[in-house]
């Protein structure tokens, strides 16, 4: 079921998106500092309970909250799956979720990421020509249209 997360969701939000970020993108940034110091459960909870980013988040929860998609107008700012759910519908749900219930039409995605880069192009985004630098890094930030 997919439902509008609740403060009671935030340890699980937060434990998701730090090890999932871990995983998925230190071998792209590199960044230790980042991936092991700045990047805590603790401050991660802290900063996703504020309302208008928890106002924005649905979860995937049959039970066990799975994974989270983050909607803001008329873009996906974030879409994460804990690490041993993925690969079992969850994402694919969340986004069709989204493109059914909202005006969803484009999101960022890290150039590097292949594995995120097809995903969402099986779920009808495609790769545009507009980039930009991930903040704080020299790393690329592709945007992706639905078509």
């Amino acid at each position: 079921m997919i439902r509008k997360a609740t403060l009671n969701d935030i340890s699980r939000i937060a434990e998701i998106l730090v090890f999932v970020k871990r995983i998925k993108f230190r071998p792209i940034f590199r960044n230790d500092d980042y991936s092991f110091g700045e990047l805590q459960v603790l401050s991660v909870a802290e900063k996703y309970k504020a309302p208008d980013i928890l106002n924005h988040i649905w979860v995937y929860d049959d039970g066990i909250v799975k994974g989270l998609i983050h909607i803001e107008d008329n873009e996906i700012v974030e879409l994460y799956v804990d690490y041993f759910f993925q690969n079992q519908g969850v994402g694919a749900a969340l986004i069709e979720y989204a493109k059914e219930n909202y005006s969803v039409t484009f999101l960022w995605a890290i150039e590097k990421n292949i594995d995120a880069i097809r995903f969402y192009e099986k779920h009808g985004f495609h790769i545009t020509q507009t980039k930009k630098y991930e903040e704080g890094t020299t790393e690329y930030l592709v945007m992706m249209r639905l078509v």
